[in-house]
């Protein structure tokens, strides 16, 4: 047994090496390497292959030696064909060097912050959930594992806070956070003993530690820690105590910053030496073994050069691109319950969530106040009485944790649909949606998904309420993420056929989609007059298409381009115009992200002139994509647009001269006729 494990530690060494040695001939793109951390080559051995883990950039030994476990794989090509960014590597394929491997249940991470750690929590937290997918095996323990700078990270500490909260409560929570501990984080070192000060006497949080560079003892540390959460279905941390040696990166000079006597004392604990000198004291050749594996390695770095690379963008983003519309259609007709009852934004939302519930029991509901209270402005109201507390539940105060839920309970085979309280308090969880969602297809050519529908109340016109966190116009990170879909409903009959189709595609396509929902057009009734209920909307049982506007009219003289807020806006600007012999068609874009850029361009040339009326700031907006795609498809008449100023939402009366309004609209209309 140690000396397997001894082979995959002098292969996760040899691969450093190589990796260098590439770098420094420009064949090579990636040097982190994970010398003087071969000690979690033990974490390999003591958990099992059927085990989920989401491994730090350094876990090279464990990548090595998990996928040893497991017939016909090949760790050692596998991490070389990253390194040259060949397309034929198996989890990325070229995209990034990841340690991934579905057969060995290694679910790539480009983590460099512990921005993982909500999703392993997520995950772990869905493991022991009526309907979870059948690849986890009941008693499965999640494996994260991550450096000592990053265990500062909020999002190391929210998602160790989140696993300790929900524990506390009786809930499954079977994970093992691995800490590999080098004391240093870039150049940066780590207090001595901070690790075990800050988590070793966490109330809820099983402590162990072991002197990774001594592999007897991690790996005797390693079988307790994850027997015991195998067990008791409760969070454990273990500490590995670690070198770093080789420096951060390859670019990375040490003796920059750091003393020759620190790198002489890190010399001297190198696990290798460590592992090395215990089997030949029991009569291993370990320099047979040594150049048996350096040549194995050499071999195998210079036989993936000869593998092809990414050729074309369309190859880079096809894991983004992998979309199935007729797929998409059927499925979200197959969920929808025709129901032609007049309701009001809030209410078709309630409805379309209740309807999702019905028809597939993977659906969960969560976020803060929306099971109990029903959601702040009752759009889950009655939902969790209906179905259920596992179904429908409230969370702790953390969005990256609300976030990293989701990602996990996806991996599962559950589809998440949390809730962002307000747009203002996305921002800063945003990575998870980035750096986590949105890159797990692309670094894992689709084999993983995470298809999710993040509900999030939005936009300002609360007249002054709550100021700018509760009235939060910025989209522009959103937009801004390969591969997201961002849908925006105004009315109730648009809001239940997108967010059908949100749904649809997180489940047929595993999309990440934001459903993006104007607070201040919940419970509204009237459009033009009181009482003339023209803002309602029946739920039907349509679904709207991916990138698909709505046209209000058939106008002449002027296209109003709007979304959100604005659509109501423009259309009674529309009217007021009609009384003037002034044709104006609205078009209502619906899909911020990706922009319904065919319809765009038939609106525009059915008028010839366009005014885009945008909610959002003038700066990063998005009525800034709005007039380029226009540029780009051709559109040779006149265009405008107006905007809300560049300025946070203020409290009370004074929102209103920073908002975009409909009397700003129409007279920007009317200049545009002039012209």
């Amino acid at each position: 047994m140690l000396t397997e494990l001894f082979e995959s530690q002098l292969t996760s060494r040899h691969l450093d090496f190589a990796a260098r040695r590439l770098a420094a001939e420009k064949r090579g793109f990636y040097s982190i390497g994970s010398a003087g951390h071969e000690g979690n080559a033990a974490l390999a051995e003591a958990t099992r292959t059927t085990d989920p883990a989401l491994l730090h950039y350094r876990s090279g030994a464990f990548y090595v030696h998990r996928c040893r476990k497991v017939p016909d794989l090949d760790p050692v090509r596998d991490v070389l064909l990253g390194v040259v960014a060949a397309k034929t590597e198996p989890i990325a394929g070229g995209r990034h060097k990841v340690f991934g491997r579905a057969e060995a249940a290694i679910i790539p991470q480009t983590s460099t912050i512990a921005s993982h750690l909500p999703r392993a929590v997520g995950l772990a937290f869905a493991l022991n959930r009526p309907g979870a997918r059948s690849e986890w095996p009941a008693d499965a323990v999640v494996l994260c594992t991550f450096g000592d700078a990053s265990a500062n990270h909020s999002t190391a500490t929210g998602a160790i806070n989140t696993a300790i909260h929900t524990a506390h409560q009786g809930i499954p929570v079977p994970i093992l956070f691995a800490c590999e501990d080098n004391g240093i984080g870039l150049s940066v070192p780590t207090p001595p003993g901070w690790i075990r000060t800050a988590y070793a006497t966490r109330p809820g949080l099983r402590w162990f530690e072991a002197d990774g560079t001594d592999l007897e003892e991690t790996l005797a540390t390693a079988n307790a820690a994850t027997e015991w959460v195998r067990e008791h279905r409760e969070p454990a941390f273990l500490r590995l105590r670690t070198v770093r040696l080789l420096g951060h990166a390859g670019s990375d000079v040490e003796s920059g910053y750091r003393s020759p006597a620190e790198l002489a004392a890190d010399a001297a604990r190198d696990p290798l030496l460590a592992t090395a000198r215990l089997l030949a004291a029991r009569g291993v050749d370990v320099l047979a073994l040594h150049d048996r594996v350096h040549a194995a390695v050499t071999e195998a770095a210079t036989a993936v050069l000869a593998e092809p690379r990414l050729g074309s963008a369309a190859e880079v983003v096809a894991p983004l691109a992998a979309a199935h519309p007729d797929s998409v259609r059927a499925d979200a007709e197959r969920t929808a319950t025709a129901d032609e009852t007049p309701l009001t934004l809030a209410a078709a939302i309630n409805h379309t969530l209740a309807e999702a519930l019905t028809a597939d029991p993977a659906v969960l509901v969560f976020g803060e106040d929306v099971a109990r209270k029903g959601g702040v402005y009752g759009v889950t109201k009655n939902l969790r009485a209906r179905f259920g507390p596992r179904r429908v539940f409230d969370t702790l105060l953390d969005e990256q944790s609300i976030l990293g839920t989701a990602l996990g309970a996806a991996l599962a085979g559950f589809l998440p649909v949390p809730e962002i309280q307000y747009l203002a308090y996305l921002h800063n969880a945003a990575d998870q949606l980035r750096g986590e969602a949105a890159t797990l297809p692309f670094f894992s050519r689709g084999r993983y998904r995470n298809g999710t529908v993040v509900r999030i109340a939005g936009y300002g016109y609360q007249k002054g309420f709550g100021g700018h966190f509760h009235n939060d116009n910025a989209v522009a990170a959103l937009r801004d993420i390969p591969g997201l879909v961002l849908a925006s409903p105004a009315r109730a009959d648009d809001a239940a056929a997108l967010l059908r189709t949100c749904l649809a595609a997180a489940r047929v396509d595993g999309r990440v989609c934001v459903f993006l929902e104007p607070i201040a057009l919940y419970h509204t009734r009237d459009l033009h007059e009181p009482g003339d209920e023209g803002w309602l909307g029946a739920p039907g049982a349509e679904h709207v298409p991916i990138g698909s506007a709505r046209r209000y009219g058939t106008g002449t003289d002027l296209t109003l381009v709007c979304f959100a807020n604005t659509v109501p806006m423009c259309l009674r600007v529309a009217r007021r115009l009609a009384a003037d012999g002034i044709g104006a068609l609205v078009l209502d874009l619906r899909w911020l992200t990706p922009l319904p850029a065919d319809d765009l361009l038939r609106a525009a040339r059915a008028t010839g002139r366009v005014l885009v009326a945008d909610e959002t700031r003038r700066s990063g907006g998005v009525s800034e994509s709005v007039l380029t795609a226009l540029l780009d498809g051709g559109f040779a008449g006149s265009m405008a647009r107006v905007t809300s100023a560049d300025s946070f939402v203020p409290l009370g009366p004074a929102a209103a001269h920073v908002l975009l309004d409909a009397g700003t609209i129409e007279r920007a209309a009317r200049d545009l006729l002039r012209r």
